[in-house]
């Protein structure tokens, strides 16, 4: 019953926030979020999780009555009921290991499915973790599964399984559209929820707070060093503040501590792994081919503590053309191009120019803000944040989730509408005939009409 698994998820999410500072401390270990970035993941995960049994008992676990039929001599009910698929899986990322693992499951839970959680091969020990909570708060055996291997083999055969009646995945676009294709080579359409990443704008108009702009954009571009979905990895400047602009932006980066995740001082750790290392090292040495500078960074750390893990500088990028291909691809690694640009139309224009539509920031006006939401095609968005020009979204406050190709669902996470995507509609009919009390005012008003005429 509905009421049952809203009471499991809130269990297992109040044993997510007992356990939230040796949670945070695996999470820095294995994924290299400092102290704060590690428990906010954590935290994030049980407010998802309260929030989809929070969701589901607002709505009397999504059963709510419809119209009667005007049938006479008949009492007519129709009901509607969201039922669970049946068998969900989800792929989870790396860098949310936590959050982008119990929003969905919470969600999938609560909503009456069975889940299997396959989470990314790098960040299998805390999600090993996330799952031991399930496990302590009493679900029964079967309902939920955790499963560690390659997405290329394991992975695959999930997707392809034709038990698995809907899924969840979170990470590259490339990957995505592959399961959503695969996914499709179905005997009939089974539903899929996918978040493909960003290449987030930040614009920045004259009228801008420099000050609230710059401390935001730094956040946002190097928080998690850079790999996170919602990353500022784009900033657009009006030419009038470009100068004033950017020297705040390479006095702030440059105060950014390196080094060891789980010491107080330390704002970006190691990147995730030496995958994501050399590419760091390639995209520097295309950017620097292309005429791009380096406003801070452009390097990898090394000796001492810096040989124990994959250590990058957090770099800004000024002068890369427009048209090159960096601005429209997601590089997931702490490298933000900055550009100059003589209106906010123009601006906008080149914010929209991408594949992707997860985040975005602005600085501005009051009058250039309301322009902002108007135009700008992502499908979170925030306006004048010290906190995080692209990031910080929570649950309950910013639904998080996007448009085009970084979302499949238009439905975000931690919103009004999410939980519902692991539930399909019944319509459920009775019809019965009318009370003999009922039939005969029936009667009466049939004759009474009768005389009328």
């Amino acid at each position: 019953p509905w009421q049952k698994r809203v009471q499991l998820v809130r269990k297992a999410s109040a044993l997510i926030e007992k356990r939230i500072f040796e949670l945070g401390a695996a999470m820095a270990l294995e994924v290299g979020k400092n102290r704060m970035e590690s428990l906010g993941d954590v935290q994030e995960t049980a407010d998802l999780m309260y929030w989809s049994a929070q969701m589901v008992e607002e709505n009397n676990g999504f059963i709510k009555p419809m119209g009667k039929d005007p049938l006479v001599g008949y009492d007519s009910t129709n009901v509607s009921v969201l039922k669970p698929y049946g068998v969900w899986l989800v792929v989870s990322p790396f860098n949310f290991p936590f959050a982008l693992s119990g929003g969905p499951v919470g969600a999938a839970l609560v909503a009456g499915n069975t889940v299997i959680l396959k989470p990314a091969t790098d960040t299998a020990w805390i999600v090993r973790l996330y799952a031991e909570c399930l496990r302590d708060a009493g679900f029964p055996p079967g309902v939920f599964n955790f499963v560690t291997g390659p997405g290329s083999s394991l992975g695959q055969a999930l997707v392809d399984s034709p038990e698995v009646d809907g899924a969840t995945f979170t990470g590259s676009f490339d990957v995505g559209m592959k399961m959503f294709r695969d996914f499709a080579n179905r005997n009939y359409v089974r539903p899929i929820v996918l978040e493909l990443g960003g290449k987030n704008p930040a614009i920045v108009s004259r009228n801008a707070d420099l000050e609230d702009a710059s401390t935001g954009i730094v956040r946002s571009a190097f928080g998690l060093q850079g790999q996170k979905c919602s990353a500022a990895s784009r900033v657009i400047v009006e030419e009038p503040v470009y100068d004033a602009l950017i020297a705040k932006l390479k006095e702030k980066t440059e105060k950014l501590a390196i080094g060891d995740p789980t010491e107080r001082a330390t704002y970006l750790g190691p990147v995730i792994n030496n995958s994501s290392y050399s590419d760091f090292k390639n995209f520097c040495e295309e950017i620097n081919g292309a005429g791009g500078k380096f406003l801070t960074g452009g390097n990898v750390k090394t000796g001492d503590m810096f040989d124990k893990g994959y250590f990058c500088e957090p770099t800004l990028v000024t002068d890369l053309p427009f048209d090159h291909r960096l601005w429209q691809y997601e590089m997931f690694l702490p490298i933000t191009t900055i550009g100059k640009v003589s209106n906010l139309d123009e601006a906008m224009k080149i914010a929209n120019s991408v594949n992707y539509g997860l985040t975005a920031g602005f600085y501005g006006s009051a009058r250039e803000t309301k322009w902002f939401f108007d135009n700008i095609e992502a499908g979170v968005t925030y306006a004048n944040r010290p906190q995080g020009a692209t990031t910080g979204a929570w649950p309950g406050f910013q639904p998080f989730g996007g448009w085009k190709g970084s979302g499949a669902s238009g439905k975000n996470g931690g919103g009004y509408y999410y939980v519902q995507l692991y539930m399909h509609e019944q319509i459920q009919t009775l019809i019965k005939p009318a009370p003999a009390k009922a039939k005969k005012t029936v009667k009466k008003a049939v004759k009474k009409v009768a005389k009328r005429k």
